[in-house]
C-alpha cells in the first residue's frame, strides 16, 4: 500500500515541540530525537499541523507557479475559494481576464464544473434514496479520513467525481478542439486552496488517474494577480460560466445549499468533522439525505493556501454571488455517467496491529498493559500525543518504555536506589563515624 503525502517536514526548522501532535486528528505525527516525523499512511493531509506550527517547519507540496512555461498550451483551473481572496470585487470576470494576462491561455471555472455536480448530485441521491445519508467526496482529507478510520462510512460517500477533476475534463476536450494539439502539450494547472487537492492529484479518489497536470497555491497567485487586475479592469470580456451554486462551493454549506433541500447536515473544521462522523456511525443522523463536510475551517475559503481570513473570505464570497444568476452550467445528460466513480473507495487498515486476529489480539492485551503502567497524562513529552499512542508505538516497535518521563524518572531512581544499596555494600564502614 503506497501512499503520496503532499504535507512535508522542514527538519531544519522544526524546534521538536510538541503543538503538532496534539492537533493532529489522526495522531500521524511523532516527535523522535529532537525532531517532528510524519507517519504517512496516518497522514489525511488536512493541514492542521501547517497551521499550527510556530516554526513554520509543516509545509504543503505544490507546483512552481513557472510550471505554466512548460506547456504550450495552458488551462487554469481556479477554485471558487480564489474569488474570495480579493478586496471590492464585484465581477468575477476581473479575476479570470486577469489570469488569462498574466500567461495562462484560457480558463476553465472550477465553480462551473461544481454546478454540474451538484446537478449530478441531485439526481443520484433522488435515485437511490434507500443508501442515504450521503456524504460529500469533495473534500479528499475527509474521504481519506473516512477510508482509514471510519471503513463502516465508505459506502455513503457520494460516488462523483469531485468539482476539480469534472473541470480538468471538460477544459481538456475543449483545449483540444480548440486548439488541435496533442494532450501531452496541453496543461491542466488548478489554482488550489489547500494542499489535500495536490495528493487527490496524484492519487486520485474513485479514477484511475487525474487530468489535473499541476497544481499551484492561492497564496502564489495572489500577489501576482493584483497587478493584472488593474490592467484588465475595463476590459469587456464576459468569461465567466458560473452562478451562485458554483461559487458558493468555495465555502461550507455552500455544496449542500446547491442541492435545493433541507435534509442535510454541514460541518467545517476537521474536529467536528470526526465528531459528525463518529455520531453518523452511531446512526444519529439517519433522517438526513445528505451530508456535506470540510476538514478545513469555513470551508475550502479556509485552506492552509489562500491568504484571506476564512470569515472574512466567506463574507466575501456571500456578497460576490448576490447579483448572479443562479447557475450557468448544465448538467449534460449524454456524459453524465463520466461523473461516477470509477472504481470504490477501498478500506485503508493502517491503524491495524498484528498479521492476524489473534496477533491482534495479543497486541491490544499488550496495549492496555502498558496503559495501566503509564500515568494517563498525555503530557506529548514522550513524543506521542497520548499514552495509548505511545503503548501502540511500542508494541509495533517504534518507540520504547522509557520514551515517558514519568516510567524513566521512576526507572532512575529504581536505579539509584539500587548503585546506593550496591555502594553501601562493597564500603560498609565508609559513613561509619570514628
Amino acid at each position: 500500500m503506497t501512499f503520496f503525502n503532499s504535507v512535508k517536514l522542514d527538519k531544519d526548522k522544526c524546534m521538536g515541540c510538541i503543538n503538532c501532535i496534539k492537533r493532529c486528528p489522526t495522531q500521524a505525527i511523532r516527535v523522535r530525537n529532537g525532531k517532528a516525523q510524519i507517519i504517512k499512511e496516518f497522514c489525511i493531509d488536512c493541514g492542521e499541523c501547517i497551521r499550527i506550527c510556530p516554526h513554520h517547519a509543516k509545509l504543503a507540496s505544490y507546483d512552481p507557479i513557472d510550471v505554466i512555461n512548460h506547456y504550450e498550451y495552458t488551462v487554469a483551473l481556479p477554485a471558487p475559494s480564489l474569488y474570495a481572496q480579493f478586496n471590492n470585487i464585484d465581477d468575477v470576470n476581473i479575476i479570470l481576464r486577469a489570469l488569462k494576462h498574466m500567461g495562462f491561455n484560457d480558463v476553465y471555472e472550477v465553480a462551473a464544473a461544481a454546478e454540474t455536480i451538484s446537478e449530478a448530485s441531485r439526481k443520484y441521491i433522488h435515485e437511490h434514496m434507500d443508501k442515504r445519508p450521503f456524504i460529500s467526496s469533495a473534500c479528499p482529507s475527509v474521504v481519506r479520513l473516512i477510508s482509514v478510520r471510519f471503513p463502516n462510512l465508505i459506502e455513503h460517500i457520494l460516488p462523483l467525481a469531485a468539482p476539480i477533476d469534472a473541470a480538468a475534463e471538460k477544459a481538456v476536450k475543449l483545449a483540444v478542439e480548440k486548439t488541435g494539439l496533442p494532450r501531452e502539450k496541453i496543461g491542466i494547472i488548478f489554482i488550489s486552496p489547500c494542499p489535500a487537492k495536490m495528493t487527490a492529484v496524484k492519487s486520485p479518489l474513485g479514477f484511475e488517474s487525474s487530468q489535473i497536470n499541476a497544481v499551484i497555491a492561492i497564496k502564489e497567485v495572489y500577489p501576482i494577480l493584483l497587478s493584472h487586475m488593474k490592467q484588465v479592469a475595463n476590459i469587456d470580456e464576459d468569461i465567466v460560466l458560473s452562478g451562485k451554486i458554483g461559487i458558493s462551493w468555495g465555502r461550507s454549506g455552500g455544496e449542500a445549499g446547491g442541492l435545493l433541500t433541507d435534509s442535510y447536515l454541514a460541518a467545517d473544521g476537521i474536529e467536528n468533522v470526526i465528531k459528525v462522523l463518529e455520531d453518523l456511525e452511531d446512526q444519529k443522523f439517519a433522517d438526513l439525505d445528505f451530508i456535506e463536510l470540510n476538514a478545513c475551517s469555513g470551508g475550502c475559503v479556509g485552506g492552509t493556501l489562500t491568504v484571506e481570513n476564512p470569515y472574512v473570505a466567506k463574507a466575501k464570497l456571500d456578497r460576490l454571488r448576490k447579483y448572479m444568476p443562479v447557475a450557468r452550467t448544465h448538467l449534460d445528460s449524454e456524459n453524465a455517467d463520466d461523473l461516477l466513480f470509477k472504481h470504490e473507495i477501498e478500506y485503508q487498515p493502517v491503524f491495524k496491529i498484528g498479521g492476524s486476529i489473534k496477533e491482534s489480539i495479543a497486541a491490544m492485551a499488550k496495549i492496555e498493559e502498558l496503559c495501566e503502567k503509564f500515568p494517563g497524562l498525555d503530557c506529548g513529552s514522550c513524543g506521542a500525543p497520548t499514552c495509548h499512542a505511545l503503548a501502540e508505538d511500542i508494541v509495533s516497535g517504534r518507540a520504547h518504555e522509557r520514551d515517558c518521563v514519568h516510567l524513566l524518572r521512576g526507572y532512575i531512581h529504581q536505579l539509584t536506589e539500587q548503585f546506593n544499596l550496591l555502594d553501601s555494600l562493597n564500603h560498609p564502614n565508609q559513613n561509619t563515624k570514628n
